[in-house]
């Protein structure tokens, strides 16, 4: 089932887009993700980061066929380092203008990568719905798109635990204080989500 379009009133036209990106590219880039994301569902309640990365990997997608933005020429900068996206015709590699990654993720303002580059950064906040009684019928719903211009200064180093005796993970960089960092940075939000105990949940339920 084809989802429709968010309203225009979801979107806040007072934050700065990266040069080229538009509302409408940005529209249609979410009704994407949401559409693709929704046949592979079943993935997230047997492995959610797996599905966290295929919805990362949808937006990365929709983007480079349905906005000014591209892959690199190279594979191996678009699937290992930085950037996901650069500007259509823009150098190779592309200056931290001109440089676009995407994230996702179910946490409501906390972004993490193994990186610090300077660049824009596009975070897809997404929920699943197992009922989909919030907007019937449908059980993946992107609720907030961040979009910030992000220094390397920034970030803060986050260590690994991992080592030859197993256990932890690989060290990553965090935004340092996420939520002020990214408050007047959602480019869309839908109203009827809110922040309840740090998750996202409907504003006139449970």
């Amino acid at each position: 089932m084809i989802s429709p379009s968010p309203p225009d009133s979801w979107f806040d036209r007072d934050v700065a887009l990266p040069s080229g990106l538009t509302v409408g590219q940005l529209r249609r880039v979410i009704d994407s993700v949401e559409n693709e994301a929704e046949q592979f569902v079943e993935i997230y309640f047997e492995q959610a980061n797996v599905f966290s990365a295929l919805v990362g990997i949808f937006a990365a997608r929709a983007f480079s066929f349905l906005t000014v933005y591209e892959k690199p020429r190279h594979a191996d900068v678009a699937q290992q380092r930085f950037p996901d996206l650069k500007l259509r015709g823009s150098s190779d590699p592309p200056s931290p203008g001109d440089s676009l990654e995407i994230k996702a993720s179910l946490r409501p303002w906390a972004l993490q990568a193994h990186y610090n580059h300077a660049g824009w950064y596009c975070v897809f906040r997404y929920l699943v719905d197992p009922t989909g009684t919030i907007e019937p019928g449908k059980h993946v719903l992107i609720w907030r798109v961040h979009l910030a211009f992000l220094e390397a200064s920034d970030w803060k180093y986050e260590g690994s635990a991992a080592g030859a005796a197993g256990g932890g993970r690989t060290h990553t960089f965090g935004v340092i204080r996420p939520a002020t960092r990214f408050r007047n940075a959602a480019v869309f939000s839908r109203p009827d989500i809110v922040i309840r105990n740090g998750k996202p949940v409907p504003r006139n339920g449970d």
